[in-house]
């Protein structure tokens, strides 16, 4: 599991839209590559928007995202939990393999050097003795550790993450910000969607203030700027969500 090259991710002119109504607005520039970007702004900034855009669930109204040739399966992409359905009859070893079904296929016996590839990203998360439990049980921590540990299988070069650290506690959080540690020491680029600022200046690379459109994109202390956001926060309060799509510079 060494990524051998960062992937670059470059935005330009990118417009997304329901409806034909904007939700990010004309945005360009790049994420730094091998390296933790964050993706931060007020609520309704059209982050999870952006995000899912990267991913490739979402189609552009305008604009390119390129991303370094990858595929849409060689992309890691972790939702809030929130959209995730945990009631369903599994267990926490089923999950984590799921994220090597793009190597060793869907319908593909399961071999026991993939569970025990599983067993060990189980134990990296903290979760060890955690394989046989049904998700029904877990708590909210354990949950995310899961899908961070399923992450850990897809073996990806790019990992789009939506707010990981939402309603878990101080310690997953400290855990789950070392093992995006060693990803960034494996050059793996990851972009995550993130409220806790303070968290953004201590342990990012790089930042996008984004209200719509880009405010700010840059080092974390810089991008923060007080400035920054009071007028990220304005430019939210203003905005209008019914207006119609404008169109960039030719």
């Amino acid at each position: 599991m060494n990524a051998t090259r960062p992937v670059a991710v470059r935005l330009s002119d990118v417009t997304l839209a329901y409806d034909r109504h904007p939700a990010v607005h004309h945005v360009s520039g790049a994420f730094a590559p091998g390296a933790l970007n964050a993706v931060v702004g007020p609520n309704g900034a059209g982050k999870t928007t952006l995000l899912r855009a990267i991913a490739g669930e979402l189609a552009l109204q305008e604009g390119r995202i390129d991303r370094d040739g990858l595929s849409r399966h060689d992309i890691a992409y972790l939702p809030q939990q929130a959209t995730l359905d945990r009631s369903f009859p599994i267990n926490v070893l089923d999950v984590v393999v799921q994220g090597a079904y793009r190597r060793i296929g869907l319908f593909t016996c399961v071999r026991r050097e993939t569970i025990a590839e599983a067993e060990r990203a189980i134990d990296a998360v903290g979760l060890s003795g955690f394989e046989d439990r049904p998700l029904s049980t877990l708590s909210a921590g354990q949950f995310q550790r899961t899908l961070f540990a399923r992450v850990l299988l897809q073996d990806a070069r790019l990992i789009l993450l939506d707010e990981p650290f939402n309603a878990i506690d101080a310690r997953t959080t400290a855990d789950l910000m070392e093992l995006m540690r060693r990803w960034r020491g494996e050059h793996r680029t990851v972009i995550a969607v993130l409220h806790d600022l303070d968290l953004v200046r201590s342990g990012f690379d790089e930042a996008l203030l984004l209200a719509r459109s880009a405010v700010a994109w840059g080092p974390p202390v810089e991008a923060l700027a007080a400035q920054n956001q009071l007028r990220a926060r304005a430019m939210s309060e203003s905005w209008d969500p019914d207006a119609d799509l404008c169109h960039g510079a030719a």
